[in-house]
C-alpha cells in the first residue's frame, strides 16, 4: 500500500509538473486560437460580448489585477511544489503595514520558485507573511491575450510595467508586495546548472521605483533555480546566442533551448529553497537623483551578495563559488 501511494503521489506530481510547462509554454497560444474560432465560428456572440468586457476590463493588469485565492489553493500547486521539493525560508520579520518590492534571482529557465512561492500558497507565503499581499509582476504583452490574462491574474500576475508596479507600492495602508525577478528575460540565457551568473549592474529601474514610492527592497534568491534544465550551449559570442539576444527585442521574451530528463521538458526534480533577506528600509524620494539610485542599488546587491554567502553551504553550494554580477 505505501508503495502504491507514493507512485501515485509521484504520478501526480509529474502531471502538476507537465501541465504548469503546457500553460507556461503554449497555453497563451492556445487560448488565442480557441478564441479566434469562437469569433468567426457559431459562438461568435460570446466573443464579442468578451472583447466587449475585455475593452472595460484592460485597466485591471496594471491596477493590482484580480487575483483569485481559490486558484491560488489548488491541490494541483502543492503537487508542483512537491515535485521539485519548493520551500520558502523566512529570514526577518516583514511588518504588514508597509508596501515591498521584492527583487528575486535568478530568474532560471521557467521562474519556478517564483510562480510557486509568490502565485500558490502551497509554499504557505500567507502564513509565514501574514497580511502580505504578493504580485507577481510579469510582461505586460501576455496581458493582451483573451482568457489567458485572466488565468494569470487569478494567481495574482500583474504587468511589469512602471504604471502597474507604481500603484502597488503607492497604495495606502500597506501589505501590497510587487515581486519583480530583476534580471528579466535575458538572464535565461545564463541559467544552466552551476551557473550564478545574474544580470543586475544596470537594472536600476527598480531600485529608482523603490525610492519614487518608499518602499522597503528585499533581495530573494533561489537556490536550484538553474539547476533544473540543461540548455544547449550558447556562450557570449556565439551564433546561438547573437540570435536570441537579437530576437528578445522583437518577441520580448528570451528563447533559450533547453531540456530536462531524459531530454523532454519534465524539469529535472532538484529542491528550490526561495531565501528572503531582510527588507532594506527606503525613504520616499518622488525625484531621486542618479546620485541616491546609485547608492541604494549599491547596497542592495551588496545585501544580495550577504544573503547568497550566508546561506549558500546550507543549500549546496561550493565554498569556492560566488556571484557572478553582469
Amino acid at each position: 500500500m505505501p508503495a502504491s501511494s507514493s507512485l501515485l503521489s509521484q504520478s501526480l506530481q509529474v502531471v502538476a509538473v507537465l501541465q504548469w510547462v503546457f500553460s507556461f509554454l503554449v497555453l497563451a497560444q492556445v487560448c488565442l486560437v480557441v478564441f479566434l474560432s469562437a469569433l468567426v465560428g457559431r459562438a461568435w456572440i460570446l466573443a464579442v460580448l468578451y472583447l466587449v468586457w475585455l475593452y472595460r476590463d484592460r485597466d485591471l493588469p496594471r491596477t493590482g489585477g484580480r487575483r483569485s485565492a481559490w486558484v491560488r489553493n489548488w491541490a494541483v500547486w502543492r503537487h508542483f511544489c512537491d515535485y521539485f521539493s519548493v520551500s520558502l525560508v523566512k529570514t526577518a520579520e516583514l511588518d504588514p503595514s508597509c508596501n515591498y518590492f521584492f527583487g528575486l534571482h535568478p530568474h532560471g529557465i521557467l521562474v519556478v520558485g517564483a510562480f510557486g512561492n509568490f502565485c500558490t500558497e502551497a509554499t504557505g507565503f500567507s502564513r509565514l507573511f501574514s497580511g502580505l499581499r504578493p504580485h507577481l509582476l510579469m510582461l505586460p504583452c501576455w496581458f493582451h491575450l483573451p482568457v489567458f490574462r485572466d488565468y494569470i491574474m487569478s494567481g495574482g500576475l500583474v504587468s511589469s510595467d512602471k504604471a502597474s508596479a507604481s500603484y502597488l507600492l503607492s497604495r495606502p495602508g500597506g501589505g501590497q508586495v510587487a515581486v519583480l525577478v530583476v534580471g528579466g528575460p535575458l538572464e535565461a540565457l545564463e541559467a544552466k546548472p552551476g551557473d550564478l551568473s545574474l544580470r543586475i549592474r544596470n537594472q536600476k529601474g527598480f531600485v529608482k521605483l523603490a525610492l519614487e514610492q518608499g518602499a522597503s527592497l528585499v533581495p530573494v534568491f533561489s537556490f536550484g533555480e538553474n539547476e533544473l534544465f540543461q540548455q544547449i550551449p550558447n556562450p557570449p559570442g556565439s551564433w546561438l546566442r547573437a540570435v536570441q539576444e537579437a530576437l528578445q527585442p522583437l518577441l520580448r521574451v528570451a528563447l533559450p533551448l533547453f531540456y530536462g530528463r531524459r531530454g523532454l521538458l519534465l524539469p529535472c526534480r532538484t529542491p528550490i529553497y526561495t531565501v528572503m533577506g531582510a527588507p532594506i528600509p527606503v525613504q520616499r524620494t518622488p525625484w531621486p537623483s542618479q546620485a541616491q539610485v546609485d547608492t541604494l542599488h549599491a547596497l542592495y546587491v551588496e545585501r544580495l551578495k550577504q544573503l547568497f554567502e550566508e546561506h549558500k553551504a546550507h543549500y549546496g553550494v561550493p565554498a569556492h563559488q560566488h556571484l557572478v554580477l553582469i
